[in-house]
């Protein structure tokens, strides 16, 4: 058994329009060249930029905004399964980092609501303070593509190994970690931090990314969105700017992984 993943790493700016124009043209890109069975875009792929005002404003309520509808409608019209990074999702007097999934019939298969923010001084001396704007998410996900099941975990969430294990433990093969790592900390972790979930879990884990520059020129990210294997392996990988990457994910080989090396029943903390 087998997924066809591609993988959508964007360059968002403070333009929500113009974002989910070039969101909708780099599904469409896949869909055309890869015809994929899920298709995954970076966190704050419908909106980057900075501003406690200009981040609410751009923020959506669920099932009306901009980007639920666009995923939605692209998702029932490619009849592919749409994991939309993540956008700032309003409900009530909060806010939260959310990551919406739609089905092939573009219903909304699973939200989930990043558990870990960015509170972080980078060594480059750009300060990142999430949690003066968004709330914390509380719940582990997971949902279905065909008879695979799939994690969704968030960009800074990747330094929290026990969140991945939960996921591993309710039967995830693939987990998804869409993202917008920073340039400063991107270039020695990201790779790491993502190879070590991937081989902790023995899943599939795809980690998709923003890439160079927004807020001006201020800020930067990494980028380098990949697919990797149960063994560690980065099987594929997007080239420096905007464009896709895809791979075909072999289940089989979750199994092959987990059956030879059993860490799942070694567990004693």
């Amino acid at each position: 058994m087998s997924v066809k993943v591609s993988l959508v790493q964007m360059n968002s700016q403070d333009s929500k329009a113009a974002n989910l124009e070039t969101a909708a043209r780099l599904i469409n890109e896949a869909v055309e060249n890869e015809s994929p069975d899920l298709i995954v875009l970076p966190e704050y792929y419908a909106f980057l930029g900075e501003g406690r005002d200009n981040i609410y404003a751009n923020g959506e309520t669920f099932p009306d905004g901009d980007g639920y509808r666009l995923m939605s409608g692209l998702a029932a019209q490619h009849k592919v399964t749409i994991h939309a990074g993540s956008v700032v999702e309003q409900d009530g007097n909060k806010y939260y980092n959310t990551t919406i999934v739609f089905g092939p019939d573009g219903g909304e298969l699973a939200k989930y609501r990043k558990i870990h923010l960015f509170d972080v001084d980078t060594p480059g001396g750009t300060i990142y303070r999430e949690s003066d704007t968004i709330s914390r998410g509380e719940d582990v996900v997971t949902y279905q593509v065909g008879d695979t099941k799939v994690g969704c975990a968030i960009c800074y969430d990747v330094r929290f190994p026990e969140l991945f294990r939960k996921l591993r433990d309710e039967g995830a093969e693939v987990i998804v970690l869409p993202a917008a790592f920073t340039l400063m900390t991107g270039k020695d972790h990201w790779e790491v931090l993502a190879r070590a979930r991937a081989i902790e879990t023995q899943t599939y884990f795809l980690a998709v990314g923003q890439t160079m520059s927004h807020a001006e020129g201020r800020k930067w990210c990494w980028g380098h969105s990949m697919v990797i294997d149960p063994w560690g392996h980065i099987v594929a990988q997007c080239s420096d700017g905007v464009g896709t990457t895809s791979s075909k994910l072999d289940l089989g080989y979750v199994t092959k992984v987990r059956g030879d090396v059993p860490v799942a029943r070694h567990h004693v903390l």
